[in-house]
């Protein structure tokens, strides 16, 4: 990839502050934006601002920008259809409303799995609704060595009464990306339904629903470069035969049936646009169809990610006082992303971001809602760690940039 032409793309890469260029390693927490999502959703507020439905230009518009977002997404998660595609305003809020309805049926005699990896987003839902039910809950632990799933534990849980598996593609605190596949092969040979969060999987790697054969896919387009709209995939008998909470007035039809209230349309306008900047890191032309393209973009930021992640394992083997958490050998690198957990000997990770943050350095703090993993790993009542989270516009300047200050604060 052409990186100084892909930076130049984002106004955010491009800015000064205090006369220095800031470096963004915040990417898990939300990418930066390209300037064509910016374009779009300006251009649709500013000339077609509407609701659906109605017998007008801007109307019309609106209908066909939420039909290509649908599509666009389709192309990006190999939906078999566009009418699989569910919009809403995050993954969390999506991920609530699908529990409440996949767990009206749930009786007191049946277990549901979530696991230590997870964002609380796709546990806390489960652990509610199965409470509300008097099911049981039981959480999958994490290899601690790697922060992969124990997949031993794993099929000791499963069993006839196991009605639902929520899992994670990838963490968001330490990027180790799990087995999920194998996963959902275990879980089908009990009955059970699967639902997969990928809100820090898919901005780094590409997504195959139907290969995966995954009851429900969740991700969140603002990790992808786009705005903040929640998209779920589901399997189309289970968006038809599960009954979603909504307002009586609301056509009760696939996929419109699962969204409540008005969407965001420019946000919708900005997923198409976020797509499509995705597809131009293949640098093959529009003639292409779309998932190709796709393919062909993923390969390469993946091999960029893989020499971002290859550089810095590298580099913090100069730093015995830095613990990292996850995968740290590097010819494991394609099971992770380049996404890194830290603590360090003697400071608390609110004063190492601070210290970051005062040289335009940005990163996170804290436990990102993984409070199962962790828990499981010690840090939660110390501050959680440092998450370093790099994307694809991120240099191999950079983290040597981030070493330096690393440094600067080790003395």
């Amino acid at each position: 990839m052409n990186l100084s032409a892909l930076r130049s793309q984002f106004p955010a890469l491009m800015q000064k502050v205090d006369g220095a260029a800031p470096i963004f390693f915040d990417g898990p927490g939300g990418a930066q934006v390209p300037q064509s999502v910016l374009e779009a959703m300006s251009a649709y507020l500013g000339f077609y601002n509407s609701n659906l439905g109605g017998a007008f230009f801007s109307s019309d518009k609106t209908v066909a920008v939420m039909g290509e977002a649908r599509q666009a997404i389709a192309d990006l998660l190999n939906s078999p259809s566009a009418g699989q595609i569910v919009f809403g305003a995050n993954m969390t809020s999506l991920t609530f409303s699908f529990s409440r309805a996949i767990s009206r049926q749930w009786q007191a005699n049946d277990e549901i799995i979530v696991t230590n990896a997870d964002h609380y987003s796709n546990v806390s839902s489960w652990r509610q609704a199965a409470e509300d039910k008097g099911a049981t809950v039981h959480a999958l632990r994490i290899n601690e060595e790697d922060c992969t799933l124990d997949m031993a534990h794993f099929e000791s849980l499963l069993n006839a009464n196991t009605k639902l598996v929520a899992v994670t593609y990838a963490s968001n605190t330490t990027g180790s990306i799990n087995d999920v596949k194998r996963m959902i092969e275990m879980a089908h040979q009990y009955g059970a339904l699967v639902y997969v969060d990928a809100v820090h999987y898919a901005p780094h790697e590409l997504i195959d629903v139907q290969d995966l054969d995954c009851d429900f896919l969740a991700c969140s387009a603002y990790k992808f470069f786009g705005p903040h709209v929640g998209i779920v995939y589901g399997k189309r008998e289970h968006l038809e035969g599960f009954t979603p909470y909504k307002v009586e007035p609301a056509k009760d039809v696939v996929p419109g049936r699962w969204e409540t209230g008005t969407q965001s349309f420019e946000g919708l306008a900005g997923v198409v646009a976020a797509v499509e900047y995705i597809a131009s890191l293949s640098e093959l032309d529009a003639s292409h169809a779309r998932r190709k393209r796709l393919e062909a973009a993923f390969t390469n930021s993946k091999m960029h990610e893989m020499a971002l992640s290859k550089h810095f394992l590298s580099r913090l083997k100069e730093f015995p006082q830095i613990k990292l958490f996850g995968i740290t050998d590097e010819s494991r690198l394609a099971q992770r992303t380049p996404t890194f957990a830290l603590t360090f000997e003697g400071l608390e990770p609110r004063q190492v971001s601070e210290f970051l943050g005062k040289h335009h350095v940005c990163v996170w703090d804290g436990n990102f809602y993984a409070q199962g993993l962790c828990e499981q790993l010690g840090v939660m009542d110390k501050g959680g760690v440092v998450r370093i989270g790099c994307m694809h516009y991120n240099t191999i300047e950079e983290i040597d940039r981030l070493f330096e200050l690393f440094a600067q604060l080790l003395g």
